[in-house]
């Protein structure tokens, strides 16, 4: 297979509420465009004829107000998730390609772009089998540099599963799934360099795969597979108090991580019997749930530090502290329920504890739907706290 890419040049410049389509149908006629073509357009052009423009004045208020969680932040860039869901620098609010003093967003339905694009160009051109894919620039968290991925697309497949299929040593692949339209768009890349004026190419001579035509938000990992979802940070902004849990079973080793990270900077002589009792049989998660009611139900597991009466409560906070952010850094939701004196005695027989035992703390944390959202105290400002000498 030879694949061509071809560059659209000479295209005015994209001002709000042009139709794209009457504009790039003659450069496509000219580039010999023909069935099974994909043409690709950098999302730039489509927030510029969608009029998703805002004036550069305030930068950071427009990364806010694009952003719906923060993944992580340093200085003056932001990592951000966006409506879309995407998770680009600064929510992708840009200037690049703009007249000085305003500031690009990303279209509001990219998808929706590519599909109203491909209708229209299909019937302008009398192609039926032809392919949209709007491209965007991101960073990659271990890779230097940007590449074009693709943030909306329609008449073609987004990612093709090859999982169950088997390599040419006959070996059955377990998890591949191709980004397909991300790889057309790092191909147009070549031809489409930010300084070279052109917002559109064909990609040609692609043999489509068999799997159906699908949209770029398909390809957005669901936050249950995110294994690196929040800074450090933002996971200790986001760990409040767990409302609900979803069913799932906790690994073991998440659990053992969290155990090891909770002992981290204990004092050299810990405390006296400290023991963390990780309890994840059904019995003992019931018992538990019926003396602390509480907490809500179906946690995956419940844990316990404890030690003898005569160790330094403070200690043994800071390590029942550092276990529930610990848990949380690893996108698990934590409900530490008060153990009153009466319900001590109930807690000891699950753990199997003497009855001289100080039980520091309890927490229950499972699988939870909601990010928590980091929100800072509701009656108090931050500002109001902090002095600056």
């Amino acid at each position: 297979m030879t694949v061509e890419l071809v560059p659209l040049e000479g295209l005015p410049e994209i001002e709000a509420g042009d139709d794209l389509a009457d504009l790039l149908a003659p450069a496509l006629r000219e580039a010999g465009v023909t069935e099974d073509d994909v043409v690709v357009i950098t999302s730039k052009i489509v927030s510029k004829a969608e009029g998703r423009l805002v004036p550069g004045t305030d930068r950071t208020g427009a990364v806010a107000r694009e952003t719906v969680r923060v993944v992580a932040r340093r200085d003056d860039l932001v990592i951000a998730e966006t409506r879309h869901g995407f998770v680009c620098a600064n929510a992708g609010v840009d200037a690049s390609n703009l007249a000085e003093g305003v500031l690009a967003l990303l279209p509001e339905d990219p998808d929706g772009s590519a599909d109203r694009l491909r209708l229209a160009l299909s019937s302008t051109l009398g192609i039926e089998r032809l392919g949209i894919v709007i491209t965007d620039t991101f960073g990659r968290a271990w890779r230097t540099g940007v590449v074009n991925v693709a943030i909306g697309c329609a008449g073609l497949p987004a990612a093709v599963d090859l999982r169950g299929t088997t390599d040419h040593h006959g070996q059955v692949l377990e998890a591949t799934v191709v980004a397909y339209a991300d790889e057309i768009a790092a191909a147009s890349g070549l031809v489409m360099a930010k300084d070279a004026r052109v917002p559109a190419a064909i990609v040609r001579g692609l043999v489509s795969p068999d799997a159906p035509d699908g949209r770029a938000a398909d390809m957005i990992r669901p936050a249950d597979e995110d294994l690196f979802r929040t800074s450090p940070l933002e996971a200790l902004r986001a760990a409040q108090e767990a409302t609900a849990f979803d069913p799932g079973e906790i690994g073991r080793p998440v659990l053992e991580e969290a155990v090891a990270a909770a002992l981290v900077g204990a004092p050299a002589e810990l405390p006296l019997g400290l023991r963390i009792v990780v309890v994840t049989s059904n019995g003992g998660r019931a018992a538990l749930e019926a003396a602390l009611p509480e907490a809500p139900p179906g946690a995956s597991a419940w844990l316990v530090v404890s030690a003898e009466r005569a160790a330094e409560p403070a200690d043994l906070g800071a390590i029942t502290e550092r276990l529930r952010l610990a848990l949380a850094a690893q996108g698990l939701g934590v409900a530490s329920p008060v153990v009153a004196e009466e319900t001590n005695e109930a807690v000891r027989d699950v753990i199997g504890g003497e009855p001289g035992l100080t039980i520091a703390g309890v927490m229950a944390c499972g699988r939870t739907s909601g990010d928590g959202g980091g929100a800072i105290h509701p009656q108090v400002d931050p500002t109001s706290l902090t002095a600056w000498r």
